[in-house]
């Protein structure tokens, strides 16, 4: 069986970001049929989402937005890392040459069985261990 889509880091990143609208536009589009199963998230990518909330987007949120946005994330499906992921993502380090965090990823995507990563920072169209990559902004 296969499972839901994934979502990188940077597709609910521009969800809260109104830097470019039209990408907030069609992130807050992924970003809400996310919630309602349709897509998988990791660790990994609430880790980065955070992050990037609290310390990249200008203006800063605040706390309190940053944890409204984490609960609104809440019902996301959520793969989990362990050691075997960690190794699956120096294997996709290897054998694509991308960044481990990127492999980290494949790596969740794969093991949520997910057929397409949504992502802007990975190759569209490529496929990393039989997961296709699409860019929702192209």
């Amino acid at each position: 069986m296969i499972g839901p889509d994934f979502l990188d880091t940077n597709i609910l990143v521009y969800a809260y970001n109104n830097a470019d609208p039209v990408k907030q536009l069609i992130a807050r589009q992924l970003a809400a049929r996310a919630i309602l199963g349709e897509f998988a998230i990791s660790a990994q990518v609430l880790v980065e989402f955070a992050s990037t909330l609290l310390h990249k987007i200008r203006p800063r949120l605040t706390i309190e937005q940053v944890t409204e946005a984490l609960d609104a994330m809440g019902p996301i499906t959520l793969i989990q890392p362990d050691s075997d992921m960690v190794r699956r993502a120096v294997e996709a380090h290897a054998a694509y040459g991308i960044h481990f965090y990127d492999g980290m990823i494949v790596a969740a995507a794969e093991r949520g069985r997910c057929e397409r990563i949504w992502s802007e920072d990975l190759n569209p169209q490529q496929k990393y261990f039989g997961v296709a990559v699409a860019n929702p902004f192209s």
